[in-house]
């Protein structure tokens, strides 16, 4: 896991007035606006506000906030995988809905990609469920950006939820590090 998050910070210009929300890594005090969010996308499974706390607390080098005028408008929230250490899951993305259609959420990943890479980061993944068109699209165009591999397998059937929840496939962006950085 990457022990700074400067290079979060340093791929952004300062927030400015009307600009593009500025990136930056999560904080303790971010957690609150995370879960809401979260709650306000109408699509992500909502976890407590107890567990966001702790997500900006012990996974801030692999989630990153989108920021403007002071508040949170978006967010990606990660880990790296115990089992496979070149590997960051992607847990959860969203953007409040006055940011949406502006690449917002395409940024916010780059940036974690970029991000994770100096720890040698080479695959993404995440779970999408069928329904979830625009996550799909996300993914399929940030892989498509990084001239990347995109994989789909089915993960998680819905008899696997103890409760009523669709089917996650598992998508798979390798090699995640941008053409350029390649060798």
């Amino acid at each position: 896991m990457p022990s700074s998050t400067t290079s979060i910070e340093s791929a952004t210009a300062p927030a400015v007035l009307g600009s593009e929300p500025r990136l930056r890594p999560a904080r303790l005090g971010d957690g609150a606006q995370l879960w809401r969010i979260a709650r306000d996308s109408q699509v992500l499974d909502v976890n407590s506000s107890y567990a966001y706390l702790l997500w900006c607390r012990d996974f801030a080098a692999t989630s990153v906030v989108a920021e403007s005028d002071g508040r949170a408008v978006g967010f990606v929230i990660g880990y790296i995988r115990p089992d496979a250490p070149d590997t960051v899951f992607v847990w959860q993305i969203a953007v409040d809905a006055e940011f949406r259609g502006r690449g917002l959420a395409a940024r916010i990943l780059h940036s974690l990609l970029d991000s994770v890479a100096p720890a040698g980061i080479t695959t993404l993944e995440t779970t999408i469920s069928p329904g979830n068109t625009a996550s799909q699209a996300l993914f399929a165009a940030v892989a498509r950006e990084r001239g990347a591999g995109l994989r789909t397998v089915s993960l998680f059937e819905t008899h696997d939820f103890p409760d009523s929840h669709e089917a996650e496939q598992l998508y798979v962006i390798a090699p995640a590090q941008r053409q350029e950085e390649r060798r």
